[in-house]
């Protein structure tokens, strides 16, 4: 008689058991979802300084956030692969350089006033190029600005230069070669600025 109640007690445990287990799981799982850490400014402007960065930089959230005289749409992955040459990936399959997108966004708000503003609005779209395997930045004007050729040659001069050194062996990356592009907006100048206007 007892020998059957003790063999009838052994599932009744082994399903309390995984029912704890289930339960445990299914209050864990959100638990984490809502409280895991997500990348902010701070963890952003760490990494750029351990890889040869150096400044504080905006993230993503800050992009089509206005600051000073300029407007900053999203930043746009345009293609990336092998080489210049031999691009693979186009816009949403290329992987993500943050500290490199970073350092790009905040170039270009460092450097409003290299801007040579026309007597109307316009915009520059600033296109980077990495070369991982010559280890080399390039910065131009993508055909879909407003404003191209002679009238952006000094914008684009100031945003290269205000790059900061690359740690090119310590940042991860898919391809040998990407294009990442933002189109920055600049409002019309006034006559009191003291900078030169075009028309």
């Amino acid at each position: 008689m007892s020998h059957g109640s003790a063999s009838s007690d052994k599932p009744i445990r082994s399903q309390v058991v995984v029912t704890i287990a289930v339960a445990l799981v299914i209050v864990a799982v959100p638990l984490y979802l809502l409280r895991r850490p997500n990348p902010s400014p701070s963890n952003i402007t760490q990494e750029t300084r351990s890889l040869g960065f150096g400044g504080v930089f905006r993230n993503d959230l800050d992009a089509g956030a206005e600051a000073g005289d300029v407007l900053l749409g999203t930043l746009q992955r345009v293609r990336c692969g092998a080489s210049s040459t031999q691009t693979s990936g186009e816009g949403g399959l290329c992987d993500a350089l943050p500290l490199l997108e970073a350092a790009l966004r905040q170039a270009i708000l460092s450097n409003v006033d290299c801007v040579a503003r026309a007597g109307k609005e316009g915009s520059i779209n600033y296109v980077l190029e990495a070369d991982f395997t010559q280890n080399r930045l390039n910065v131009f004007a993508g055909k879909s600005g407003q404003w191209r050729g002679a009238r952006t040659k000094k914008a684009i001069s100031c945003v290269l230069r205000s790059l900061p050194p690359l740690a090119w062996t310590e940042l991860a990356h898919q391809h040998q070669y990407y294009a990442i592009a933002i189109l920055a907006s600049y409002p019309a100048a006034e006559a009191s600025d003291g900078l030169p206007t075009f028309d």
